[in-house]
């Protein structure tokens, strides 16, 4: 079991906790993910790992309430325990060889971008670090990025916060005017990414895409996760995201593909969740 050490609520829909799971705290890097069970019968989910504490043993995640298994994980306090906690799974973000680098954070991706950037920034690279949300009230981590970057623009959809429009605003303004990186890293819905790549495809800055499709096993079994790679002649290759990721060249992944197969259990996945919120207000 794996105890939860503490708990922060960040703001409506997203929480943070500190698990105790002494192995993962001691191997895991930044990009890298794992894999819980709330209780013994429970699905699988994965969640990226948000920071580690090794001289605590503690992991940090951060997950957004969207299905019945993160409503359940809400529910929780700290002095609880989860029944499984396997990892640290994945590779981790590719950080040699990068001295100027942009992470573009989106929504909850936020909470995997975070320690990319801190990782960077303890490398002594030049980060500029863009967030964005739909609003004020759903801001997560600015003091965090704001302590591990040289730059940091905070956008809002409707302006309530920041700067008003989204996160390829100020990255289009800075190509457009000569600014160059090594390496533009972007981790958030899928479409927000597939306009990152698309923002700098004209300028031929590489970009990095965190992928985190429908996943199960976390070991490349179920094939649960699979994207494509489009190659330059068109031919397309078939890669797992829990074993060949998640991390991936961001103007080889067909998005639309990607998008297409993440809405396929939208409605199961919103049925689970109503009846895990009716389990809780009948109690």
């Amino acid at each position: 079991m794996y105890q939860i050490l503490t708990k922060k609520v960040l703001n409506p829909t997203v929480t943070q906790m500190e698990i105790q799971a002494p192995l993962v705290a001691r191997k895991a890097k930044p990009g890298q993910f794992i894999i819980l069970r709330v209780h013994e019968n429970g699905e699988r989910i994965p969640l990226t790992v948000a920071g580690t504490d090794p001289q605590r043993d503690a992991v940090k995640i951060i997950f957004q309430v969207v299905g019945a298994t993160t409503e359940l994980l809400n529910h929780m306090e700290a002095g609880d325990s989860l029944q499984d906690f396997v990892g640290p799974l994945g590779n981790a973000t590719e950080t040699s060889g990068i001295h100027k680098v942009c992470i573009v954070g989106g929504g909850v991706g936020c909470a995997i971008a975070m320690p990319v950037a801190q990782e960077f920034h303890r490398l002594g690279a030049e980060v500029t670090s863009i967030i964005g949300f739909r609003n004020q009230d759903l801001l997560i981590l600015e003091d965090e990025f704001r302590a591990c970057s040289d730059r940091l623009f905070v956008m809002t959809d409707d302006g309530s916060y920041g700067r008003h429009g989204n996160v390829t605003l100020p990255l289009q303004e800075m190509l457009s005017q000569g600014e160059t990186f090594d390496q533009i890293i972007t981790i958030g819905p899928l479409i927000m990414m597939k306009f990152v790549v698309a923002t700098a495809r004209p300028f031929g800055i590489p970009v990095t895409v965190s992928m985190n499709p429908i996943m199960i096993d976390g070991t490349g079994m179920c094939g649960g996760c699979r994207i494509s790679l489009v190659n330059e002649d068109g031919s397309r290759q078939t890669r797992f995201a829990c074993v060949d990721g998640p991390d991936f060249d961001g103007y080889r992944i067909d998005f639309d593909e990607a998008m297409s197969r993440g809405r396929m259990y939208a409605d199961f996945e919103r049925h689970a969740y109503e009846e895990a919120c009716n389990l809780y207000r009948n109690i």
